[in-house]
Protein backbone atom coordinates (compact mmCIF):
# COMPACT_ATOMS: atom_id res chain seq x y z
CA UNK A 1 0.00 0.00 0.00
CA UNK A 2 1.27 3.35 -0.68
CA UNK A 3 0.30 5.29 2.45
CA UNK A 4 0.74 9.42 3.59
CA UNK A 5 3.49 11.04 3.78
CA UNK A 6 4.13 13.85 6.31
CA UNK A 7 2.21 17.14 5.31
CA UNK A 8 3.60 18.98 2.55
CA UNK A 9 1.80 22.61 3.47
CA UNK A 10 -1.67 24.34 3.04
CA UNK A 11 -2.05 23.75 -0.57
CA UNK A 12 -0.51 20.15 -0.91
CA UNK A 13 -2.61 17.29 0.78
CA UNK A 14 -2.02 13.71 0.20
CA UNK A 15 -4.58 10.72 0.66
CA UNK A 16 -4.31 7.70 3.12
CA UNK A 17 -3.44 5.61 0.65
CA UNK A 18 -2.78 4.63 -3.46
CA UNK A 19 -3.66 1.42 -3.50
CA UNK A 20 -4.34 1.32 -7.31
CA UNK A 21 -0.87 2.25 -7.82
CA UNK A 22 0.52 -0.65 -5.92
CA UNK A 23 -2.29 -2.98 -7.88
CA UNK A 24 -0.58 -2.35 -11.53
CA UNK A 25 2.74 -2.22 -10.17
CA UNK A 26 2.24 -6.32 -10.75
CA UNK A 27 0.91 -5.91 -13.97
CA UNK A 28 4.19 -3.65 -15.47
CA UNK A 29 5.91 -6.95 -13.89
CA UNK A 30 3.45 -9.16 -16.20
CA UNK A 31 4.14 -7.44 -19.25
CA UNK A 32 8.09 -7.76 -19.09
CA UNK A 33 7.69 -11.22 -17.77
CA UNK A 34 5.31 -11.87 -20.60
CA UNK A 35 7.84 -10.31 -23.31
CA UNK A 36 11.12 -12.28 -22.02
CA UNK A 37 9.05 -15.91 -21.66
CA UNK A 38 7.48 -15.50 -25.16
CA UNK A 39 10.27 -13.83 -27.34
CA UNK A 40 12.98 -15.11 -25.29
CA UNK A 41 12.43 -18.39 -25.20
CA UNK A 42 10.49 -21.28 -27.12
CA UNK A 43 7.25 -22.30 -25.75
CA UNK A 44 5.61 -23.14 -29.22
CA UNK A 45 6.28 -25.57 -31.64
CA UNK A 46 3.52 -23.49 -34.31
CA UNK A 47 4.17 -19.91 -35.32
CA UNK A 48 1.94 -18.10 -32.69
CA UNK A 49 4.98 -16.69 -31.20
CA UNK A 50 6.26 -15.47 -34.36
CA UNK A 51 2.83 -13.62 -35.28
CA UNK A 52 2.56 -11.79 -32.10
CA UNK A 53 6.37 -11.03 -31.14
CA UNK A 54 5.98 -7.54 -31.38
CA UNK A 55 3.11 -6.59 -29.84
CA UNK A 56 4.86 -8.76 -26.79
CA UNK A 57 7.67 -6.61 -27.10
CA UNK A 58 5.78 -2.98 -26.97
CA UNK A 59 4.62 -4.72 -23.73
CA UNK A 60 7.82 -5.16 -22.48
CA UNK A 61 8.53 -1.94 -23.24
CA UNK A 62 5.71 -0.32 -21.70
CA UNK A 63 5.95 -2.30 -18.32
CA UNK A 64 9.32 -0.36 -18.01
CA UNK A 65 8.21 2.78 -18.47
CA UNK A 66 5.49 2.53 -16.26
CA UNK A 67 8.08 1.24 -13.21
CA UNK A 68 10.79 4.06 -14.46
CA UNK A 69 7.48 7.10 -13.98
CA UNK A 70 5.94 5.30 -10.90
CA UNK A 71 9.10 5.45 -9.23
CA UNK A 72 9.29 9.17 -9.54
CA UNK A 73 6.28 9.67 -8.13
CA UNK A 74 6.17 7.38 -5.11
CA UNK A 75 10.00 9.10 -3.97
CA UNK A 76 8.48 12.60 -4.62
CA UNK A 77 4.68 11.34 -2.88
CA UNK A 78 5.67 9.83 0.29
CA UNK A 79 9.24 11.51 0.95
CA UNK A 80 9.76 12.56 4.07
CA UNK A 81 10.66 16.13 5.03
CA UNK A 82 13.19 15.20 7.92
CA UNK A 83 14.94 13.38 5.97
CA UNK A 84 18.71 14.29 4.74
CA UNK A 85 20.28 12.52 1.41
CA UNK A 86 22.33 9.86 3.20
CA UNK A 87 18.96 8.44 5.25
CA UNK A 88 17.04 8.49 1.84
CA UNK A 89 20.18 6.48 0.37
CA UNK A 90 20.16 4.41 2.78
CA UNK A 91 16.42 3.40 2.67
CA UNK A 92 16.69 3.08 -1.08
CA UNK A 93 19.90 1.04 -0.38
CA UNK A 94 18.72 -1.64 1.74
CA UNK A 95 15.52 -1.98 -0.71
CA UNK A 96 16.86 -2.84 -3.99
CA UNK A 97 20.47 -4.28 -2.99
CA UNK A 98 19.66 -7.35 -0.93
CA UNK A 99 17.34 -8.31 -3.70
CA UNK A 100 19.62 -7.30 -6.39
CA UNK A 101 22.92 -8.97 -4.87
CA UNK A 102 21.28 -12.41 -3.74
CA UNK A 103 20.01 -12.74 -7.29
CA UNK A 104 23.13 -11.99 -8.84
CA UNK A 105 24.88 -14.75 -7.13
CA UNK A 106 22.81 -16.93 -8.46
CA UNK A 107 22.84 -16.37 -11.86
CA UNK A 108 26.81 -16.40 -11.91
CA UNK A 109 26.68 -19.60 -10.17
CA UNK A 110 24.09 -20.87 -13.26
CA UNK A 111 26.37 -19.49 -15.28
CA UNK A 112 29.68 -20.67 -14.00
CA UNK A 113 28.92 -23.57 -12.75
CA UNK A 114 26.50 -24.99 -14.21
CA UNK A 115 26.75 -23.99 -17.81
CA UNK A 116 30.21 -23.44 -17.31
CA UNK A 117 30.02 -19.83 -19.00
CA UNK A 118 33.42 -17.75 -18.67
CA UNK A 119 33.38 -15.05 -16.72
CA UNK A 120 35.22 -12.33 -16.02
CA UNK A 121 36.00 -10.57 -13.08
CA UNK A 122 36.02 -6.66 -14.15
CA UNK A 123 32.65 -8.18 -15.51
CA UNK A 124 31.48 -9.04 -12.20
CA UNK A 125 32.85 -6.21 -10.60
CA UNK A 126 30.60 -3.53 -12.48
CA UNK A 127 27.29 -5.29 -11.61
CA UNK A 128 28.71 -5.76 -8.40
CA UNK A 129 28.58 -1.96 -8.17
CA UNK A 130 25.40 -2.22 -10.25
CA UNK A 131 27.01 0.47 -13.25
CA UNK A 132 26.09 -2.56 -15.90
CA UNK A 133 23.97 0.23 -17.54
CA UNK A 134 26.85 2.85 -18.07
CA UNK A 135 28.80 0.48 -20.30
CA UNK A 136 27.94 1.06 -23.79
CA UNK A 137 28.77 -2.95 -24.59
CA UNK A 138 25.76 -4.98 -24.68
CA UNK A 139 27.84 -7.97 -23.79
CA UNK A 140 28.59 -6.72 -20.27
CA UNK A 141 25.33 -4.99 -19.83
CA UNK A 142 23.53 -8.05 -19.53
CA UNK A 143 26.41 -10.23 -18.51
CA UNK A 144 24.54 -12.25 -15.78
CA UNK A 145 20.91 -10.82 -15.67
CA UNK A 146 20.15 -8.56 -18.25
CA UNK A 147 16.56 -7.17 -16.72
CA UNK A 148 18.92 -5.52 -14.17
CA UNK A 149 20.60 -2.90 -16.03
CA UNK A 150 17.08 -1.12 -14.88
CA UNK A 151 17.95 -1.59 -11.30
CA UNK A 152 21.05 -0.30 -12.11
CA UNK A 153 19.37 2.93 -13.97
CA UNK A 154 16.56 3.04 -10.83
CA UNK A 155 19.53 3.62 -8.36
CA UNK A 156 21.34 5.95 -10.41
CA UNK A 157 17.39 8.20 -10.17
CA UNK A 158 17.44 7.74 -6.60
CA UNK A 159 21.28 8.93 -6.05
CA UNK A 160 19.89 12.18 -8.06
CA UNK A 161 16.19 12.67 -6.42
CA UNK A 162 17.74 14.90 -3.67
CA UNK A 163 19.21 17.06 -5.58
CA UNK A 164 16.53 16.67 -8.18
CA UNK A 165 13.19 17.45 -6.09
CA UNK A 166 14.85 20.47 -4.92
CA UNK A 167 15.22 21.80 -8.05
CA UNK A 168 11.17 20.08 -8.57
CA UNK A 169 9.94 21.78 -5.33
CA UNK A 170 10.67 25.82 -7.20
CA UNK A 171 8.45 25.30 -9.82
CA UNK A 172 5.38 27.13 -8.89
CA UNK A 173 2.44 24.78 -8.78
CA UNK A 174 1.01 26.59 -12.20
CA UNK A 175 3.67 26.04 -14.38
CA UNK A 176 4.00 22.07 -13.44
CA UNK A 177 1.93 21.05 -16.48
CA UNK A 178 4.25 23.13 -18.86
CA UNK A 179 7.26 21.51 -17.16
CA UNK A 180 5.42 18.18 -17.54
CA UNK A 181 5.01 18.99 -20.94
CA UNK A 182 8.74 19.99 -21.61
CA UNK A 183 10.07 16.01 -20.44
CA UNK A 184 7.23 14.56 -22.24
CA UNK A 185 9.08 16.78 -25.32
CA UNK A 186 12.86 15.36 -24.41
CA UNK A 187 11.30 11.96 -24.69
CA UNK A 188 10.41 12.35 -27.85
CA UNK A 189 13.65 14.55 -28.79
CA UNK A 190 16.31 11.72 -27.80
CA UNK A 191 15.23 8.71 -29.86
CA UNK A 192 14.17 11.34 -33.07
CA UNK A 193 17.77 13.07 -32.67
CA UNK A 194 20.38 10.06 -31.68
CA UNK A 195 20.40 7.98 -35.03
CA UNK A 196 21.66 11.40 -36.96
CA UNK A 197 24.26 12.46 -33.68
CA UNK A 198 25.29 8.96 -32.89
CA UNK A 199 28.52 7.38 -35.08
CA UNK A 200 27.81 4.49 -36.47
CA UNK A 201 28.15 1.35 -34.71
CA UNK A 202 27.31 -2.39 -35.43
CA UNK A 203 24.10 -3.61 -35.47
CA UNK A 204 23.03 -5.86 -32.42
CA UNK A 205 22.25 -9.37 -33.69
CA UNK A 206 18.85 -10.46 -34.45
CA UNK A 207 17.67 -6.75 -33.71
CA UNK A 208 19.48 -4.88 -36.67
CA UNK A 209 20.29 -1.73 -34.09
CA UNK A 210 22.59 -0.45 -33.85
CA UNK A 211 24.18 -0.84 -30.55
CA UNK A 212 25.38 2.78 -29.35
CA UNK A 213 21.93 3.80 -30.19
CA UNK A 214 20.17 1.38 -28.76
CA UNK A 215 22.10 2.14 -25.61
CA UNK A 216 21.71 5.49 -25.44
CA UNK A 217 17.51 5.24 -26.18
CA UNK A 218 16.93 2.47 -24.36
CA UNK A 219 19.35 1.62 -21.10
CA UNK A 220 21.65 5.16 -20.61
CA UNK A 221 20.10 5.97 -17.41
CA UNK A 222 20.67 10.21 -17.51
CA UNK A 223 17.92 9.53 -20.88
CA UNK A 224 15.76 7.50 -19.34
CA UNK A 225 15.72 9.65 -16.06
CA UNK A 226 13.26 11.36 -17.76
CA UNK A 227 10.62 9.16 -17.04
CA UNK A 228 11.77 9.39 -13.21
CA UNK A 229 11.69 12.95 -13.29
CA UNK A 230 8.11 12.97 -15.11
CA UNK A 231 6.98 10.96 -12.30
CA UNK A 232 7.85 13.58 -10.01
CA UNK A 233 6.36 16.23 -11.85
CA UNK A 234 3.31 14.07 -11.80
CA UNK A 235 3.15 13.56 -7.82
CA UNK A 236 3.25 17.68 -7.32
CA UNK A 237 0.66 18.10 -10.27
CA UNK A 238 -1.49 15.78 -7.81
CA UNK A 239 -0.15 16.78 -4.23
CA UNK A 240 -0.89 20.62 -5.30
CA UNK A 241 -4.53 20.04 -5.89
CA UNK A 242 -4.31 20.91 -10.45
CA UNK A 243 -6.82 20.17 -12.17
CA UNK A 244 -6.64 16.73 -13.93
CA UNK A 245 -8.44 16.84 -17.23
CA UNK A 246 -9.54 12.93 -18.14
CA UNK A 247 -10.40 10.55 -16.12
CA UNK A 248 -8.76 7.16 -15.12
CA UNK A 249 -10.83 5.25 -17.99
CA UNK A 250 -10.27 7.52 -20.40
CA UNK A 251 -5.99 7.22 -19.34
CA UNK A 252 -6.63 3.85 -19.85
CA UNK A 253 -8.00 3.90 -22.96
CA UNK A 254 -5.61 6.04 -24.20
CA UNK A 255 -3.03 3.89 -23.50
CA UNK A 256 -5.05 0.27 -25.00
CA UNK A 257 -5.25 2.76 -28.72
CA UNK A 258 -1.48 3.79 -28.64
CA UNK A 259 -0.66 0.06 -27.48
CA UNK A 260 -2.71 -0.71 -30.60
CA UNK A 261 -1.05 1.58 -33.32
CA UNK A 262 2.16 0.09 -31.37
CA UNK A 263 3.03 -1.27 -35.20
CA UNK A 264 2.78 1.49 -36.75
CA UNK A 265 5.02 3.70 -35.02
CA UNK A 266 8.99 3.49 -35.36
CA UNK A 267 10.99 1.21 -32.76
CA UNK A 268 12.58 3.86 -31.38
CA UNK A 269 9.71 5.61 -30.41
CA UNK A 270 8.33 2.63 -28.90
CA UNK A 271 10.77 1.91 -26.96
CA UNK A 272 10.10 4.65 -24.30
CA UNK A 273 8.76 7.69 -25.92
CA UNK A 274 4.85 6.74 -27.28
CA UNK A 275 4.35 5.04 -23.76
CA UNK A 276 4.86 7.73 -21.73
CA UNK A 277 1.71 10.23 -22.04
CA UNK A 278 -1.12 7.41 -21.80
CA UNK A 279 1.19 5.90 -18.36
CA UNK A 280 1.49 9.22 -17.13
CA UNK A 281 -1.83 10.05 -17.41
CA UNK A 282 -2.83 6.48 -16.34
CA UNK A 283 -0.91 7.00 -12.59
CA UNK A 284 -1.42 10.51 -12.52
CA UNK A 285 -5.53 9.78 -12.58
CA UNK A 286 -5.30 6.82 -10.42
CA UNK A 287 -3.82 8.67 -7.87
CA UNK A 288 -6.25 11.64 -8.06
CA UNK A 289 -9.21 8.61 -7.91
CA UNK A 290 -7.62 7.04 -4.29
CA UNK A 291 -7.12 11.14 -3.63
CA UNK A 292 -10.74 12.19 -3.79
CA UNK A 293 -12.12 8.95 -1.94
CA UNK A 294 -13.28 6.68 -4.53
CA UNK A 295 -11.94 3.56 -3.38
CA UNK A 296 -9.25 1.46 -4.40
CA UNK A 297 -11.65 -0.68 -6.33
CA UNK A 298 -9.79 -4.64 -7.55
CA UNK A 299 -6.61 -3.03 -8.49
CA UNK A 300 -6.33 -1.73 -4.38
CA UNK A 301 -7.28 -5.22 -3.16
CA UNK A 302 -5.47 -6.92 -0.41
CA UNK A 303 -4.29 -9.89 -3.31
CA UNK A 304 -3.40 -7.17 -5.78
CA UNK A 305 -1.35 -4.47 -3.34
CA UNK A 306 0.15 -7.89 -2.06
CA UNK A 307 1.29 -9.05 -6.01
CA UNK A 308 2.70 -5.59 -6.32
CA UNK A 309 4.80 -6.16 -2.83
CA UNK A 310 6.01 -9.03 -4.60
CA UNK A 311 7.06 -7.31 -7.82
CA UNK A 312 9.99 -6.61 -7.60
CA UNK A 313 11.50 -9.84 -6.40
CA UNK A 314 9.07 -11.26 -9.14
CA UNK A 315 11.08 -9.20 -11.45
CA UNK A 316 14.14 -9.90 -10.90
CA UNK A 317 14.02 -13.63 -10.81
CA UNK A 318 11.79 -13.92 -13.91
CA UNK A 319 14.21 -14.03 -16.44
CA UNK A 320 16.15 -17.12 -15.06
CA UNK A 321 12.68 -19.24 -14.64
CA UNK A 322 11.81 -18.05 -18.25
CA UNK A 323 15.17 -18.49 -19.89
CA UNK A 324 17.20 -21.27 -17.81
CA UNK A 325 14.38 -23.41 -15.86
CA UNK A 326 12.63 -23.54 -19.15
CA UNK A 327 15.72 -24.76 -20.90
CA UNK A 328 15.58 -27.53 -18.36
CA UNK A 329 12.36 -28.76 -19.56
CA UNK A 330 13.47 -29.73 -22.97
CA UNK A 331 11.98 -29.64 -26.28
CA UNK A 332 13.64 -26.99 -27.40
CA UNK A 333 11.01 -26.71 -30.12
CA UNK A 334 8.74 -25.75 -28.46
CA UNK A 335 5.46 -27.72 -27.89
CA UNK A 336 1.67 -27.42 -29.06
CA UNK A 337 -0.26 -23.96 -28.59
CA UNK A 338 -2.31 -25.68 -25.46
CA UNK A 339 1.05 -27.56 -23.95
CA UNK A 340 2.45 -24.01 -24.26
CA UNK A 341 0.09 -22.00 -22.17
CA UNK A 342 0.69 -24.78 -19.84
CA UNK A 343 4.39 -24.52 -19.74
CA UNK A 344 4.06 -20.51 -19.52
CA UNK A 345 1.51 -21.08 -16.14
CA UNK A 346 4.24 -23.32 -14.70
CA UNK A 347 6.92 -20.49 -15.28
CA UNK A 348 4.55 -17.99 -14.04
CA UNK A 349 4.18 -20.08 -10.61
CA UNK A 350 7.52 -20.84 -10.28
CA UNK A 351 8.92 -17.34 -10.57
CA UNK A 352 5.91 -16.15 -8.15
CA UNK A 353 6.77 -18.50 -5.85
CA UNK A 354 10.95 -17.69 -5.92
CA UNK A 355 9.31 -13.89 -5.69
CA UNK A 356 7.37 -14.39 -2.39
CA UNK A 357 10.45 -16.52 -0.67
CA UNK A 358 12.89 -13.24 -1.64
CA UNK A 359 10.25 -11.12 -0.56
CA UNK A 360 9.60 -13.13 2.59
CA UNK A 361 13.29 -14.10 3.65
CA UNK A 362 15.02 -11.48 2.34
CA UNK A 363 13.78 -8.33 1.25
CA UNK A 364 10.62 -7.22 3.28
CA UNK A 365 13.46 -8.66 6.79
CA UNK A 366 16.43 -6.96 5.58
CA UNK A 367 14.73 -3.65 5.02
CA UNK A 368 13.39 -3.75 8.42
CA UNK A 369 16.23 -4.37 9.89
CA UNK A 370 18.98 -2.14 8.35
CA UNK A 371 16.85 0.45 6.33
CA UNK A 372 16.83 2.75 9.50
CA UNK A 373 19.32 3.80 11.83
CA UNK A 374 19.53 1.49 14.78
CA UNK A 375 18.25 4.41 17.16
CA UNK A 376 15.40 4.96 14.73
CA UNK A 377 14.04 1.92 14.65
CA UNK A 378 10.69 0.80 15.76
CA UNK A 379 8.94 -2.18 14.85
CA UNK A 380 6.31 -0.96 13.21
CA UNK A 381 5.46 -2.20 9.74
CA UNK A 382 7.21 -0.89 6.58
CA UNK A 383 5.36 1.67 5.00
CA UNK A 384 4.30 0.15 1.54
CA UNK A 385 5.49 3.10 -0.21
CA UNK A 386 8.92 2.37 0.60
CA UNK A 387 8.59 -0.96 -1.10
CA UNK A 388 8.53 1.01 -4.92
Amino acid sequence: MLQEAPHRGASETTPVRLNSLAGMRFFAGLLVFFTHALVGSMLFASNFQMEYTGLIIFGGWAGLVYFFVLSGFVMTWARRRSDTAGTFWRRRAFRVFPNYLSTLLVYIAVLGLILHVPIQGRTVLVHLLALQSFVPDLGSRIAFNPPAWSLSAELFFYLCFPFLIRMVDRIRPERLWAWAGGVVAACFVTPLLAPRLLPPSAPIEGLGWPELEMWVIQQFPPIRMLEFVLGMLLAKIVLSGRRIPLTFGAAVAIFVAIYALSPLIPERLNMAAIHVVPIGLIILTAATRDRQGYGPGWLGSRVMVKLGDLSFAFYIWHYLVVIYVRQWLGSPEGWSTPVGFAVLALLFAVTLGLAWLQFTLIENPMYRRFATARRRRTPKPVPAAERE
